[in-house]
């Protein structure tokens, strides 16, 4: 038995679960609605406030898919009922960011900004930067996957060099670093 897909996704009181014809597996809460298709092998249950996922044989592709799907729907309802965050800080001299609305606009050292328009179901904010500090951008979304697609996006924009360290990285993010180069010694 799979050890991800055999746990219960257990929902939280404000978070509604249903499943639609076609195995669509539909979450409502109070950060917004998704949905998501389901294998048809995979069988969902919901018992009282959980949610139960079977498979019909141990062969490989019916394992895989067990762990995946009770991933994915547990994701959502984190999603709906939490949200999820990134944070990415800009190192460099100069580089900064603007948020008005759903337009991010970057100065990363280029001869020109770049413009990068986000979805709707992303919300962004800069932290206010300090003296001293680097610009952070964080951004906010109820779908994990869509939130990550973005973030790697706007890491590549710049990403971060090995020697300074200088471009754009998650916070936390451990960079490994190179040594410059040394004088030759004669």
């Amino acid at each position: 038995m799979s050890r991800i897909g055999k746990l219960p996704v257990s929902l939280p009181d404000k978070v509604s679960f249903e499943v639609l014809p076609g195995n669509v597996v539909k979450v409502k809460g109070p950060l917004g609605e998704l949905s998501q298709k389901v294998d048809p092998d995979i069988t969902i249950t919901v018992e009282g406030n959980e949610v139960k996922f079977t498979r019909p044989t141990d062969q490989p592709r019916h394992r895989s898919m067990h762990g995946l799907y009770r991933a994915l729907v547990h994701n959502m309802v984190v999603g709906v009922s939490t949200g999820f965050e990134k944070k990415q800080e800009l190192v460099g001299v100069g580089y900064r960011v603007d948020v008005k609305g759903q337009l991010l606009t970057f100065a990363l050292g280029y001869s020109h900004d770049i413009q990068l328009l986000l979805p709707a179901e992303i919300k962004a904010e800069a932290a206010a930067v300090k003296k001293g500090e680097n610009p952070v951008l964080i951004l906010r979304s109820a779908d994990k996957q869509l939130l990550g697609q973005v973030a790697a996006k706007i890491r590549s924009l710049r990403k971060p060099e090995p020697y300074k360290g200088k471009g754009i990285k998650f916070v936390g993010e451990q960079l490994r670093r190179k040594a410059g180069k040394t004088a030759a010694a004669k």
